[in-house]
């Protein structure tokens, strides 16, 4: 793939991957503090957040990318 494509099909997979997440959360109801995100949050960063608030929107989004490109190859 070129730079273009490649560029494109990071951009189609971080949108779908807030839109994961945005259906995620009403799936959750929004319970940032339940059961479910507990345990994301903990297998996530079960070392401790990342230093930075940039850092963690980063690994966000990348968690994000990746439940796209799950949910798109089922």
């Amino acid at each position: 793939m070129n730079a273009t494509a490649l560029a494109i099909r990071w951009l189609l997979d971080t949108l779908g991957g807030l839109w994961e997440l945005l259906r995620l959360g009403v799936v959750t109801g929004f319970r940032f503090n339940g059961p479910y995100w507990t345990w994301r949050t903990q297998t996530a960063f079960g070392r401790g957040w990342p230093d930075s608030r940039a850092q963690r929107i980063g690994a966000i989004l990348e968690y994000a990318r990746w439940i796209r490109r799950m949910r798109r190859q089922m």
